[in-house]
């Protein structure tokens, strides 16, 4: 029998469908149709089955999940916010706010220093001279696909994490500050932890600097 209307298929067809559009299309475009559709997208099957589909669960999975829409999305969008956070290419994306001395530079990782770092992945880093080096970046939370509601709502946690070393023949100073800015760029959260000093003729071994929960905001 010829259907004259999408939505004269089985409710189990449709939701079939579903699960293979984009998740934000499925909200932003889908979702407003009609009640049969908003109905039909919020259904906890479909968004466990997507998840399923996207490797976040296993088919034992046995946690409790309290939204599994929500959940999906966090999933989605967990990965590093930093654009070129390992010096790939270049100084692209990040600010030279202070470039004092011999100025930054970008280095490659030696050999043995690849088998000290923690991600065999990382080729390249960052490096600064003899006096003050500072750099920056800004991270638009809604251009990375945290879109208001879920800010507002879910305030998804952001891990603030970076790693440092020294140069074994000479002393240096470590600091970092991270901020929550609103759209307006005014502060909702400082991270800025006491700088961290090495003197000259150390280990010159990698180091996790220290980290931080930031619970966001829209």
């Amino acid at each position: 029998m010829a259907v004259g209307n999408i939505n004269e298929l089985p409710e189990n067809i449709l939701l079939e469908l579903f699960i293979h559009i984009p998740a934000r299309q499925l909200l932003l475009r889908c979702r407003p149709v009609c009640s049969l559709w908003r109905d039909l997208i919020d259904l906890v099957t479909l968004w466990k089955r997507k998840c399923l589909q996207e490797g976040f669960i296993t088919e034992d999975w046995d946690q409790p999940v309290a939204d599994w829409k929500i959940f999906y999305f966090l999933r989605s969008l967990q990965r590093n916010l930093l654009h070129n956070p390992c010096a790939e290419e270049g100084f692209e994306f990040w600010s030279l706010d202070v470039n004092g001395g011999d100025e930054w530079k970008v280095e490659d990782l030696s050999k043995d220093q690849r088998k000290e770092f923690p991600n065999d992945q990382v080729k390249k880093y960052f490096v600064t001279s003899y006096y003050t080096c500072l750099k920056s970046q800004v991270v638009d939370l809604k251009a990375e696909g945290y879109w208001e509601e879920l800010m507002d709502t879910t305030r998804p946690d952001i891990e603030v994490k970076d790693w440092f070393a020294a140069r074994p023949d000479c002393g240096s100073k470590y600091q970092l500050c991270v901020q929550l800015l609103s759209s307006a760029h005014a502060p909702l959260g400082t991270f800025q932890p006491d700088p961290v000093m090495i003197q000259q003729k150390s280990d010159a071994k990698w180091r996790e600097g220290p980290s931080k929960v930031l619970c966001s905001q829209g």
